[in-house]
């Protein structure tokens, strides 16, 4: 609105020059009238206009006034074209203070002389310097985001998974800082470097060369794993453009825990068929013989029931530390608590592993203090926990050797340790033997069956009440695993 009422103004002042025009059109009417009284009052006292008036007289009196409007003509063309130029500057001087800044809008008709013409220069020269100055902004404002990263290299930069773009010939046009890091280089090497030598992998340099290939537009996967085995990256090589067949985009992502996590996952499967499988054979054999000797030998069918028994125990515990994986990975791995008598709980708990530390002729002792107070825990996922322990040591522990609990209690804090005189276990391996899945590296232990979740569980379990279980172990000498539990105080049996 305010722009169009500029524009009009300016064609005002192009056209008749503003105020310019009507000042002296003013005056040459005042001059007109003033004349027009001077005649009627010389033209009465003139002959003509009495009988026999003189005709010279006449004449010179419509001379006179041919002459005065002749010279106010003149006057008024003179002073319209300098008053006109006056005028219109002063509209425009008016419109700039009103903020216009427009040099078209604020030119005046050149036709008004030669005041008129130095104004629009005026103009024109400001207007060249405000734009100059503008193109200058806006120059060193492209300069600095030439020179600071972009949004999607800053965007790049943050991702954990490499970024690259190479060009037809397998060369490289961009890389961010991630895949600088994943190839070992500094990122400013890597533009323009030939990619396939810079990777060692020969199944990506192929997977590159393929993708490169004109009318390949299908997507290639490789994983690699680097010289020492330890980290294996994933490849994802995919053309960039249709109509440019050998641009393409490289992806590279640390899959090294994934795949740790799968392997975990297949050797879990393997082992938990593996131990479900040997105690239903043991239950299936033992009731065979049960059923075909124990009409005539109570003492055999009394101990075919007693290892159903044990390797019924034996297949519910494997079954509750599955289900226990699962309610921890879904977040309802929750305690129910209640009073917990531990000589009871002991009892049971060296009822259950007799029979086993029989079998491999290992010493099991039960030490514990004369007053053990009365436990407010969990007394099933307490019991899990030492079963895991217990199952280990007797496990891990060769034959003729020992395992011992010992139980002792402080106003504050229950202590139990389950020791052995087993493999050991050697430094490197005790910082881990709490993860999930994981087993020593021990060509010894490899030989034994196990899913890797028994210590998981007995260390969530522990902190669950509050507690913590550590391990003190020597390759070949034994270990000992301590759990400290909190007691309320003035709790007792």
């Amino acid at each position: 609105m305010d722009k169009a009422q500029s524009q009009s103004g300016s064609r005002m002042r192009l056209l008749s020059g503003g105020n310019a025009a009507s000042a002296p059109a003013i005056l040459f009417v005042a001059a007109l009238l003033v004349l027009a009284m001077c005649a009627s009052v010389w033209w009465s006292d003139v002959p003509f206009y009495r009988p026999g008036g003189s005709i010279f007289a006449t004449l010179t009196g419509l001379a006179g006034i041919g002459g005065a409007v002749a010279l106010l003509l003149v006057l008024y063309r003179r002073m319209h074209r300098r008053l006109a130029a006056i005028f219109a500057v002063g509209d425009a001087l008016v419109a700039v203070s009103a903020g216009d800044r427009d040099a078209a809008s604020l030119s005046v008709n050149p036709d008004f002389g030669p005041q008129a013409q130095a104004w629009n220069q005026i103009i024109a020269e400001i207007d060249a310097v405000r734009k100059g100055a503008v193109d200058e902004r806006v120059r060193r404002s492209l300069e600095r985001r030439r020179e600071a990263p972009g949004e999607m290299d800053s965007a790049c930069d943050v991702l954990a998974q490499g970024v690259i773009l190479i060009d037809g010939q397998c060369r490289v046009t961009y890389a961010n800082g991630a895949a600088a890091a994943f190839l070992g280089r500094r990122r400013e090497e890597l533009p323009g470097a030939d990619l396939t030598q810079i990777i060692k992998f020969e199944q990506v340099v192929i997977a590159l060369r393929a993708v490169n290939a004109a009318g390949n537009r299908g997507r290639q996967i490789v994983d690699a794993k680097d010289e020492n085995g330890a980290a294996v990256l994933r490849f994802i090589i995919r053309p960039v453009r249709r109509e440019d067949s050998g641009s393409a985009m490289v992806i590279i992502d640390d899959i090294t825990q994934q795949r740790t996590a799968e392997e975990a996952r297949h050797r879990f499967v393997a082992q938990a068929t593996h131990e479900l499988r040997t105690p239903l054979t043991n239950i299936r054999l033992y009731v065979e013989t049960a059923i075909e000797d124990g009409e005539n030998d109570p003492a055999t069918r009394a101990r075919c029931l007693n290892v159903i028994n044990s390797e019924t125990r034996r297949l519910e515990r494997i079954v509750g530390e599955m289900l226990s994986v699962a309610e921890i990975d879904a977040g309802s791995f929750k305690l129910k608590c209640d009073d917990v008598r531990l000589d009871a709980l002991f009892d049971d708990l060296k009822a259950d592993y007799e029979q086993q530390a029989q079998d491999k002729q290992i010493s099991l002792v039960f030490q514990r203090a004369p007053k053990l107070p009365v436990l407010h825990a969990d007394r099933d996922k307490i019991l899990l926990a030492l079963h895991n322990l217990l199952s280990n040591a007797l496990k891990y522990t060769p034959d003729g050797g020992k395992v011992e609990l010992v139980a002792n209690a402080s106003e504050k804090q229950l202590t139990i340790q389950v020791k052995d005189t087993g493999f050991g276990i050697s430094g490197v391996d005790a910082e881990r033997i709490f993860d999930r899945f994981y087993r020593a590296n021990d060509a010894r232990v490899a030989k034994l069956t196990g899913t890797g979740l028994g210590l998981t569980l007995a260390r969530e379990v522990i902190r669950l009440h509050g507690g913590d279980i550590v391990v003190e172990s020597r390759l070949n000498e034994g270990s000992t695993f301590t759990i400290t539990l909190p007691v309320a105080v003035g709790s007792g049996q």
